[in-house]
């Protein structure tokens, strides 16, 4: 299969077909790989997919993505000149550090990296967003305590491992990696979600100065609203 056959072109089609071709909408997951792409000076074309069951359930994304999440992602220049199709964020990151030998570190340290990504993608990403959905969402109608009160101990419990694990250090490894592309738009989401409050921030040293840092890159400040929210 090539680019220009791939069926979710039919709803999305490529405005450049020699380039990158994301498909994600701005959440926390979404914008790790508008900001690798955009820390890498990769070219690529940005698609709004919007978290409505007619985008995300259609069968051109589900051509794609059979789990009917962002992000989503197709490199038509990948290994050997072949075509890469690719869905969850982590496997997007990956792929990007590797492509262009940039935000992943070499010898031990690249593990290093890779596990502090899989601690985001099991821990901080799951929890921090379930909790949101019994603060926030439709989570928040149910009386029972019990659910939320677990998620907020876990988030408690994750963002006390990344304060320790950020002492004396700016970033989680010793270099900007796509593992802080992965942990830091999660920590943002905290405040969409209206718990930092909750999970005790403000009592937070290391993990706030880290966040700051990591928005203060203007790579960073491009991908936070790429693709373009609608109006």
């Amino acid at each position: 299969m090539t680019l220009a056959t791939h069926p979710i072109t039919k709803r999305w089609p490529p405005l450049r077909a020699d380039v990158i071709q994301l498909y994600a909408f701005p959440t926390a997951n979404g914008i790790k790989a508008s900001i690798a792409l955009e820390e890498l000076g990769l070219e690529y074309d940005p698609h709004l997919v919007t978290l409505s069951d007619a985008d995300v359930r259609s069968p051109e994304f589900l051509s794609l993505n059979p789990n009917n999440k962002i992000p989503a992602m197709i490199d038509p220049n990948g290994p050997d000149g072949d075509m890469v199709a690719l869905f969850e964020s982590g496997a997007i990151l990956i792929y990007l550090a590797e492509k262009t030998g940039k935000l992943l570190p070499l010898g031990a340290k690249k593990y290093d990296a890779i596990k502090w990504l899989m601690f985001q993608m099991g821990g901080i990403g799951p929890m921090f967003g379930q909790l949101g959905y019994f603060v926030k969402l439709a989570g928040k109608e149910i009386e029972d305590p019990r659910p939320r009160d677990r998620y907020l101990a876990e988030a408690k419990r994750l963002l006390a491992v990344l304060e320790g694990a950020l002492y004396g250090k700016d970033w989680i490894v010793d270099e900007y990696s796509i593992a802080d592309i992965a942990i830091a738009p999660w920590l943002r989401a905290l405040e969409f979600y209206g718990t930092k409050d909750m999970v005790g921030w403000n009592e937070l040293k290391e993990v706030p100065a880290y966040l700051d840092r990591f928005l203060d890159r203007p790579a960073v400040q491009r991908g936070l609203n790429i693709p373009k929210r609608p109006e």
